[in-house]
């Protein structure tokens, strides 16, 4: 039994528990950013959050809650003295001495009220703590029936406690009994944190920048066009532009190397060719002639289509193209051969592109459509990421199991349609050649003409 079986035997035999766990972890994957700008964003801020966090709840849990709580017993034991002292001064002096004692001394406002029912409880506020401190301090401290409001008034707090003979009500500030000044450090935190977070996002957006600008530059490289990037940025990125830049000439070196051993045998070639042309017009005209020169212009047509296959039509510079006049030209082409071509466009019109090399593209999916078809259609399609070309005809069509070995040199059909018929094989390879150049591709499809269609996607 192989690794790989006893390997898929052991995940399925893995315990739920584990299971669940690489579901969950698929799960989080999946929910990650999948930039590099994000994730960096992510590691800078997610420490900082979870840190803060902990330090927020550790001072709201044990700072905040204490000092409350602390201050909260103070406010009742003040109020406990004041009852102690209601109950040991005489009935006619008890409520103005009262008053005054608590106001001078302790800073509560206190009154001595009818005896009646305490109000129904409130609601509670959601956020709690002063009640529960109050509450907690009240019924230790003072064991009497009691009601208190922390919320009606914004900076009091009332207390309400039942006597013997009557309602004692208590007006205090609220900072008294509350730690009010904690949101100071939850505001310098939170402002210290966004700081810090306006610093980070600028270092990252400087340090993204370049890696950003050396895959554009190496997007466009393999689109073909030139490229203008000076390496900045960290070392490392640095090291990455020097190796991209030094990747870029070698390719470059050995393209012009390889261009110019095309141009020599081209040369060589073509003036054995003239010798034959010459040799034979200076012959007597007759039918061994008339099949010789015919031969010898096919030697001709199949020598500069092989060349322009190795060649790929190197060291054209990409520019701006108008895709409509290029459909034009090639419309008026084909009816100068007297094929009937209609074309559209649709969206924008200006793409970047090596216009010999993409007419030479076009011209070959055109006119093998011309050969095995009555009618041809030219359809322009143009959004903000992509240009589309199709090229349909009411041809025979392509089977399917074999539409992708037309795009192989010197492949032939010989059913249903023959690809450079009297040529060489070579329309499409040369076409797909030219496209993947310019970083897009050519798919072949059923056409809704009922023969083929050819479909060109660029990158713009």
């Amino acid at each position: 039994m192989s690794e790989e079986t006893s390997g898929a035997d052991a995940s399925r035999h893995l315990p739920g528990w584990r299971r669940r766990w690489e579901d969950a972890a698929r799960w989080a994957t999946g929910l990650m950013p999948k930039g590099l700008y994000a994730r960096s964003l992510l590691i800078v801020i997610l420490p900082m959050v979870i840190l803060q966090s902990v330090v927020a709840y550790f001072f709201m849990e044990r700072h905040w809650q204490t000092v409350t709580f602390r201050l909260s017993a103070g406010v009742v034991r003040d109020i406990s003295a004041v009852i102690e002292l209601y109950k040991m001064l005489p009935a006619q002096d008890a409520r103005s001495d009262l008053r005054r004692i608590a106001g001078q001394r302790l800073q509560l406002d206190v009154d001595l009220l009818q005896k009646d029912e305490l109000p129904l409880p409130l609601p509670k506020p959601f956020f709690s703590l002063l009640d529960s401190a109050l509450s907690r301090e009240l019924a230790l401290q003072i064991k009497r029936p009691f009601w208190i409001d922390t919320v009606g008034r914004s900076n009091l707090v009332e207390i309400q406690i039942l006597l013997d003979d009557g309602v004692l009500r208590v007006l205090t500030l609220r900072n008294s009994a509350y730690a009010s000044n904690s949101h100071i450090f939850l505001m310098w935190m939170i402002g210290a944190s966004l700081v810090l977070l306006a610093v980070a996002i600028a270092f990252l957006r400087n340090q993204i920048r370049p890696i950003l600008r050396l895959a554009t530059a190496a997007e466009d490289f393999g689109k073909g066009r030139d490229v203008e990037f000076r390496p900045q940025g960290a070392r490392e990125v640095r090291q990455a532009t020097f190796a991209f830049f030094e990747m870029k000439r070698r390719i470059e070196r050995a393209m012009e190397q390889r261009t110019a051993m095309l141009n020599g045998v081209s040369h060589d070639l073509r003036t054995i060719l003239t010798r034959f042309k010459l040799s034979l017009a200076l012959q007597e005209e007759g039918p061994e002639t008339d099949a010789l020169i015919k031969d010898v212009e096919e030697m001709q047509r199949m020598l500069e289509a092989y060349l322009a296959f190795a060649r790929g039509d190197a060291g054209e510079a990409a520019a701006p193209t108008d895709i409509g006049a290029l459909l034009e030209e090639l419309k008026a082409d084909a009816e100068r051969h007297g094929h009937m071509t209609e074309i559209s466009v649709s969206g924008g019109h200006m793409v970047q592109l090596r216009v010999d090399a993409f007419k030479r593209c076009l011209s070959n999916l055109v006119s093998n459509a011309q050969r095995h078809g009555d009618r041809t259609t030219i359809e322009a399609i143009q959004d903000k990421r992509f240009l589309t070309i199709n090229v349909d005809d009411d041809g025979p069509g392509i089977p399917p199991d074999q539409r992708e070995d037309v795009f192989r040199p010197f492949f032939r059909l010989d059913e249903a349609r023959n690809q450079d018929e009297g040529g060489t094989g070579l329309g499409l390879a040369i076409a797909r050649d030219i496209a993947r150049s310019h970083g897009g591709d050519i798919i072949l499809a059923q056409s809704p003409m009922g023969g083929l269609r050819a479909t060109v996607r660029l990158p713009v």
